[in-house]
């Protein structure tokens, strides 16, 4: 436990210096707000929808796009890197564990992914008051398995790829198609029918889904199908990432 909180404490400050990845966790989520806040926040809710207009959904779906942008983005750049300077080879001599290594990485990414929802969702009831018609805690339960399935593709990228450069091109290539295909930057109701089939096989669609759903007061089980995928994808994430995690 010690070195698992000393772990953590180190990759948390090494988070917060590098400013990239705290834009893109903490910042481009709410300037994405702002923008669509500016175009659509005056916009009365459209009959049968609730009462929820287009800011009340597009915060789940923002959140959804953090979930991406950590899972895809942070933790596979940064253990392909820390692979590719041998700092995991030294990590190597000492007693920490593979374990240990993932699991710091984890809650500190988590815990950033959670503040840049939070940071969204205080500023869409502070400036668009925002309507939430579902259980806190049940949003949390989604967005933690969310988040989870996202953090085994991290993992399972840096594992497989040779470079940290390599990880940072493919990262890219694959998060940014899903962010637009996935409903998470633009909502899917007013894409193409034939772009909607293609969604179906984008994994943070169900993020999307799941987030979206529990916020509007859904229950579970109308979710089983997103819950399904997600919590395939963080089996396999966590089996995999072990298969191929690598210290040199």
């Amino acid at each position: 436990m010690k070195s698992l909180l000393k772990m953590t404490w180190m990759e948390a400050k090494l988070f917060l210096r590098e400013p990239v990845g705290a834009f893109f966790t903490l910042v481009f989520p709410l300037i994405m707000l702002f923008i669509f806040g500016f175009i659509y926040g005056s916009v009365p809710p459209p009959p049968g929808s609730d009462g929820l207009g287009a800011i009340d959904v597009l915060i789940p779906a923002l959140s959804a796009m953090v979930i991406g942008i950590t899972g895809m983005m942070a933790i596979t750049i940064t253990m392909a890197t820390y692979r590719e300077n041998g700092i995991l080879r030294r990590l190597r001599t000492t007693p920490v564990s593979p374990l240990i290594v993932m699991a710091a990485q984890v809650v500190v990414v988590f815990v950033m992914t959670a503040l840049g929802m939070l940071l969204l969702v205080s500023a869409g009831k502070l400036f668009y008051h925002v309507q939430f018609d579902g259980n806190a805690l049940s949003l949390l339960g989604g967005f933690t398995l969310g988040s989870l399935s996202f953090f085994g593709i991290g993992f399972i990228l840096a594992g497989l790829l040779p470079t940290a450069r390599t990880a940072q091109i493919v990262a890219m290539v694959l998060l940014y198609p899903m962010l637009i295909l996935s409903g998470a930057a633009w909502p899917r109701e007013l894409m193409p029918a034939t772009i909607q089939k293609v969604s179906a096989f984008i994994p943070l669609t169900y993020v999307v889904n799941l987030l979206r759903g529990l916020w509007a007061g859904q229950p579970w089980s109308d979710h089983l199908l997103d819950v399904g995928v997600l919590a395939g994808m963080l089996v396999l994430g966590v089996v995999i990432s072990a298969k191929t995690f690598r210290w040199e």
